[in-house]
């Protein structure tokens, strides 16, 4: 038996084919076993195998054989009873991983815009909790500056003279500042600061409509506003906070395999992220 290459499965009433190849990646567990009839609780029907556990749950159970990954959805809660079909099945490197919940629940995301418009200039802070997605946010936005003559917040910039990108300033991995609008400089010469967010090709100079790009950027990238404030100060602050369920990262497991599925098990995060 242990030489057939499909392998069927019927569990609770829920049809599986996979390898046999598959069901051996734990040589001492229940499923490997199976496979040289050595274990009572599987019944051979028909060709296939009849075992009377939760078909949807063990939908988990193979996807973790076939990948040695565990990645579960953003509302799944069930941890302890697969925990306990992972012990059934004798998959005890799964169970000692779904035992620590804190690695697989998805985690709140926070991330807060602070806006000020004060005179001809409005000032940008966007702070998160998350340093990935404020990198994100830093590589999509770009502040250009330049000279400019004459007065006003519209003033046309000669074509003829280039913008210059400039970088952003990261007072740390958490939060990125930028300010954008026109100050004075030397004589009549004003330096005026464009915000370009990208994919929005658009260099704006209007505060109030770099506001609503970011915004917009921000709620297309998965987030929702929670709740709008002006920070009590002497400027007047506007301040935005979003969140977002963000799912934890794939799980490896990686077994001693000189020890067999009863040796060193250890979970280390996949560097690939599983959805947002």
């Amino acid at each position: 038996m242990s030489s057939r290459e499909v392998v069927v499965l019927s569990v609770g009433g829920v049809r599986f084919v996979t390898r046999a190849s598959t069901l051996q990646q734990f040589p001492e567990s229940r499923l490997a076993r199976m496979l040289n009839d050595d274990d009572w609780e599987f019944k051979l029907v028909n060709g296939e195998f009849f075992v009377d556990r939760d078909g949807a749950l063990f939908s988990y159970i193979m996807d973790f054989l076939r990948t040695l990954q565990i990645s579960l959805p953003a509302d799944f809660s069930d941890y302890q009873r697969l925990q306990r079909e992972a012990e059934f099945y004798g998959l005890y490197p799964l169970a000692d991983l779904l035992s620590q919940e804190h690695l697989l629940k998805p985690r709140l995301e926070i991330l807060e815009v602070r806006f000020s418009l004060q005179e001809m200039q409005a000032f940008f802070r966007i702070f998160g909790s998350c340093s990935t997605t404020i990198e994100a946010l830093a590589e999509q936005i770009t502040v250009f500056t330049g000279q400019q003559s004459g007065q006003g917040w519209n003033s046309p910039f000669p074509s003829q003279k280039p913008l210059i990108p400039l970088p952003l300033e990261r007072p740390s991995h958490h939060d990125v500042v930028f300010l954008c609008g026109t100050e004075y400089s030397a004589g009549d010469q004003f330096v005026a600061r464009y915000v370009s967010i990208k994919p929005d090709n658009r260099k704006l100079i209007n505060g109030t409509n770099v506001l609503g790009l970011l915004l917009d950027m921000i709620l297309k990238d998965g987030f929702r506003l929670i709740s709008t404030r002006t920070v009590a100060s002497e400027e007047k602050v506007e301040c935005y906070t979003f969140e977002r369920m963000k799912r934890a990262a794939g799980l490896t497991i990686t077994v001693n395999q000189t020890l067999g599925s009863s040796g060193v098990a250890c979970a280390r995060r996949s560097q690939v992220q599983k959805g947002k």
